[in-house]
């Protein structure tokens, strides 16, 4: 087995191309042994396709992976979405959120993807973090350790690897890693009683991997290195915390990955920490030619290689690497999952007298990102389709979209956002929260305001049902 299975590339679906345009990077990674791709993207069809073709074309197992924390749809449209973890984890029912699990794992399954990259177990202490928000099951140590926990065992009962992210916690950073590095300044001693408790209940709940994050402790490592790059850090992984898995390092093509200057030295300098897997480096090839080189000169280094394959190894054989399973019919639970959520008491206020009809303002400052976000016109859309008049100088309804955004470099609303809310949200019949429950803050006047939490599609739908229900 080649230091190359160390290495693995992402894979974008593009809507004018599908996956087609990455087959020059999909030849290069198994000429040099990939042991796996990173997805983005794409409908249930085209994934189940590429997961088929790569692994014919590599004539071997793999690890397929994506990101999740949002459900399978999040990702592939055709699954099931959910909503975001933290939202999930107000319902206070473990139940709901081992149901997460599983639903993830076998949806995942159905289209080849066999490792997924979640849950978030950050805590969502600091209010001007960009990045964590409602990714994260809550600000309690020990809420966020149940929740984490209870995922976990869905996720890998359902027959896929979980990963727990970001290790040792960056929900205390002010910066997002995509952009530089955030420094977390807490002493040790707090780090040791909060944040590093989620991680210590999902190594004790049997988790398969561990995702580091491109973040500073200096109370961790003085050196002021970020975990990925942080060898004090990965010991305390192994063996404080007993974790003996898969560790792999965020995208390494993320700002607050690069050390010594080049992809090459990054990688190089991350799996010497600890770190086994190295997903999404800038030139694929040439980190796993040089780790191939480096390993064969270099006895410490090649010892490293071969435990981390010996761990990439385990991992195939505990993951279904036959035919996957019937593809699942969406079962209506993660939609139930949405109306629960809308059920629950205004975030402020009371129930509002609607009727038709109804004037939809959108509030949603177009936030610096390479992958826009979902588009905002999913109520209007369901309204319309419901039979619901949506006119201006109707009822009004502000629809208010802030949530977490790769590259952001804000934890809320923009200016223009809180402008057009100073002038909008005053005189409203309803606002309705697409974002963190904190943020009712900074919406102005005294409407009423429905949390719903994210902009994804399955929210925006969830809140015309709502709307639909509440018209007089």
């Amino acid at each position: 087995m080649t230091a190359g299975r160390l290495v693995f590339p992402a894979l974008r679906w593009r809507p004018d191309s599908g996956f087609s345009h990455e087959a020059a990077t999909i030849a290069t990674a198994l000429e040099f042994g990939a042991g796996g791709f990173l997805l983005s993207g794409g409908t249930a069809d085209a994934v189940f396709e590429l997961c088929r073709e790569l692994r014919a074309q590599a004539g071997r197992a793999l690890l397929i992976a994506a990101d999740l924390e949002r459900g399978p749809g999040q990702q592939v449209a055709g699954l099931d979405e959910l909503p975001p973890p933290l939202a999930l984890a107000s319902l206070n029912d473990s139940a709901v959120l081992r149901g997460a699990g599983v639903l993830t794992a076998l949806e995942a399954l159905s289209v080849g993807i066999n490792w997924i990259l979640a849950p978030v177990l950050d805590l969502d202490v600091e209010p001007e973090n960009p990045s964590v928000l409602t990714r994260a099951f809550g600000s309690d140590p020990d809420q966020v350790s149940a929740a984490g926990a209870a995922w976990i065992v869905g996720c890998e009962a359902g027959g896929a690897l979980a990963c727990a992210k970001h290790f040792p916690g960056c929900g205390r950073g002010r910066a997002d890693s995509h952009d530089a590095v955030p420094v977390v300044t807490a002493d040790a001693t707090l780090l040791q009683a909060s944040d590093l408790k989620p991680f210590e209940a999902a190594v004790a709940a049997g988790v398969s991997s561990v995702l580091m994050a491109h973040v500073a402790f200096p109370a961790l490592d003085p050196s002021g290195a970020p975990a990925t790059f942080s060898a004090p850090m990965l010991r305390l992984l192994r063996d404080e915390l007993g974790f003996s898995g898969l560790v792999a390092s965020a995208a390494l093509r993320m700002a607050g990955a690069p050390v010594g200057g080049s992809p090459v030295e990054a990688a190089l300098a991350a799996l010497r920490a600890g770190v086994d897997l190295l997903l999404h480096p800038e030139d694929p090839a040439a980190v796993a030619a040089a780790l191939t080189r480096a390993a064969a000169r270099d006895p410490v280094l090649g010892g490293r290689v071969d435990t981390a394959l010996e761990r990439y190894a385990a991992a195939l054989e505990a993951v279904p690497m036959d035919a996957p399973p019937e593809r699942l019919p969406p079962a209506g639970s993660s939609v139930a999952a949405a109306d629960w959520l809308l059920s629950a008491p205004l975030l402020r206020g009371e129930e509002p007298a609607l009727n038709a009809p109804v004037d939809l303002v959108i509030v949603d400052e177009e936030q610096p990102a390479v992958w826009p976000a979902s588009p905002n016109t999913f109520v209007r859309q369901a309204l319309v389709e419901r039979g619901v008049a949506v006119a201006p100088g109707g009822c009004k309804v502000v629809l208010a979209f802030a949530e977490p955004r790769p590259s952001s470099g804000r934890a809320g609303f923009g200016v223009e956002s809180t402008a057009l809310l100073a002038r909008e949200a005053p005189d409203a019949a309803l606002v309705v929260l697409f974002g963190h429950p904190r943020l009712l803050d900074q919406l102005p006047g005294n409407a009423p305001v429905l949390l719903a939490w994210h902009r994804q599609r399955l929210m925006q739908e969830a809140v015309a049902r709502w709307l639909t229900g509440h018209l007089g």
